[in-house]
């Protein structure tokens, strides 16, 4: 008999081998997405080397640049929450491998009953009352016959890899941002000098129409003009000031430091050492780091559907159970005292208010949903790849125009003093000539600054700044 039973138990511990054949958990495929066109130009690249591979410390060459992205990366609040995240992921990953080892658990007891029912089942037995002293152990092992286990330990993991991936995007959008700040402070700089310069420069017509009028040779009229001229130079100062204190604070809480004034060289000496290449778009699959979150959470999703459908089948659990039991505590661990039991159980859900299906259509919707949402982030990523590049090249091209504009407008502003000086001009042509002259140098600098922030954004839009 006794043979008969481990017999018994020996078929139920092979059953789980025998079924593997019944296996229902999918592989993950990646599904076809598009990738060919994803770029809108007419410079189509065939190479398989991107802009996105060069580490930011070889892109930028600005020492103060690299030295903020540095601290940045190292002390940005967003930086550190996407760190907390993956230690929370790594977690639930230790967690999956321990899936498909037994659970163990103990417990010690000791039991007084005073009273039994007389009518109850053991009444005519412990009439008296007594004592039960316990200790056991429980183990108990889930087979994986449907992969449920494997497929769990599988979404944890890329679940995990998926926030890495988020650590990664936080990153390249912080390096990105930080680059941009940091040429807008330039930029800034640069439209200051140029304004305070003119400020100087019409401080000094002021003075001249001033004398000019009181020697007779000039009226109230222009020195009023010339004065507004002058207030408008003076209040946009004050703007462009306005606009820099706020920059600093943006580029303090980029770098998660209290906020101050920052070091840092010229616009003029800005360089971006770098060929420009896109490579071929299916290198965004692995280089944009919210394409790759993005695959993952489908990864994750995928897996949890395999999860839900392979609760329609039976789970098969082994269990053991064994201890010491004792009515005396003088003898509870004795070799009279053990007791072990093994239990083989088969769990089939038959009717259980709808939960198992309402589970898989759900799982089912959320991998959908997953799917729809990474092919949208790649096109996404084109669409930022497309714009940047041609941002790039129409601030290229702006450069050549803007640049003879203000040569134009020089030129012309100091042919405006002489033929004003002949009689030929009325001072409202000079002071327009002035005007357009320092907007179009303003202009020059914004194109400089275009020119750069469409470089970065190239750069990040390609995937750059986490490697």
């Amino acid at each position: 008999m006794k043979k008969f039973a481990i017999n018994k138990f020996l078929l139920v511990a092979m059953l789980p081998l025998l079924l593997q054949s019944c296996f229902v958990a999918k592989n993950y495929e990646r599904p076809a997405v598009e990738t060919e066109n994803l770029y809108r130009t007419d410079q189509l690249p065939q190479d398989s080397v991107s802009f996105a591979s060069i580490s930011y410390k070889d892109l930028f060459t600005d020492s103060y640049l690299k030295t903020y992205i540095e601290r940045g990366l190292a002390n940005n609040l967003d930086i550190r929450i996407a760190l907390e995240n993956i230690s929370a992921a790594e977690a639930y990953v230790k967690q999956g491998k321990a899936g498909y080892l037994p659970t163990i658990n103990g417990a010690a007891s000791a039991t007084r009953t005073a009273r039994t029912s007389e009518n109850g089942q053991f009444g005519s037995i412990f009439s008296q009352p007594y004592n039960q002293f316990e200790a056991s152990g429980t183990l108990s092992w889930e087979a994986d016959i449907w992969g449920k286990i494997r497929s769990t330990k599988r979404a944890s993991d890329a679940s995990y890899l998926q926030t890495v991936a988020a650590h990664q995007a936080v990153k390249t959008s912080l390096v990105s941002q930080i680059a941009t700040t940091y040429y807008q402070l330039l930029a800034l700089d640069k439209q200051v000098a140029v304004t305070v310069e003119t400020i100087e420069n019409r401080m000094r017509s002021l003075e001249t129409i001033t004398a000019l009028k009181e020697a007779g040779q000039a009226n109230q009229v222009g020195v009023d003009q010339t004065a507004a001229q002058l207030y408008s130079a003076q209040s946009q100062l004050l703007d462009l000031k306005n606009s820099l204190f706020k920059t600093e604070t943006a580029l303090s809480i980029l770098l998660g430091e209290q906020p101050q004034t920052y070091d840092r060289s010229s616009l003029d000496d800005q360089e971006l050492t770098s060929d420009m290449q896109l490579g071929v778009p299916a290198l965004l699959l692995r280089n944009r780091p919210d394409i790759m979150q993005s695959e993952f959470g489908l990864v994750n999703s995928f897996e949890l559907t395999n999860v839900a459908r392979s609760n329609f089948y039976p789970s098969i659990t082994l269990s053991a159970q064994g201890g010491f039991q004792s009515l005396e505590i003088d003898n509870w661990i004795d070799s009279s005292s053990i007791f072990a039991n093994l239990i083989g159980g088969l769990t089939q859900p038959i009717l259980n208010g709808r939960k198992v299906r309402t589970a898989y259509e759900v799982a089912k919707a959320q991998q959908e949903q997953a799917l729809l949402n990474f092919k949208k982030t790649l096109l996404t990523a084109g669409k930022e790849v497309s714009d940047a590049l041609y941002d790039y090249n129409t601030a290229v091209e702006k450069e050549a125009y803007v640049t003879k504009q203000v040569v134009a407008l020089k030129r012309a502003e100091s042919n405006s003093e002489e033929l004003l000086n002949s009689g030929y001009l009325t001072y409202l042509d000079l002071l327009t000539a002035r005007e357009n002259s320092l907007n179009a140098e303003l202009n020059l600098v914004s194109n400089k600054l275009a020119q750069l922030s469409a470089t970065v954004e190239l750069y990040r839009s390609l995937g750059g700044g986490w490697h």
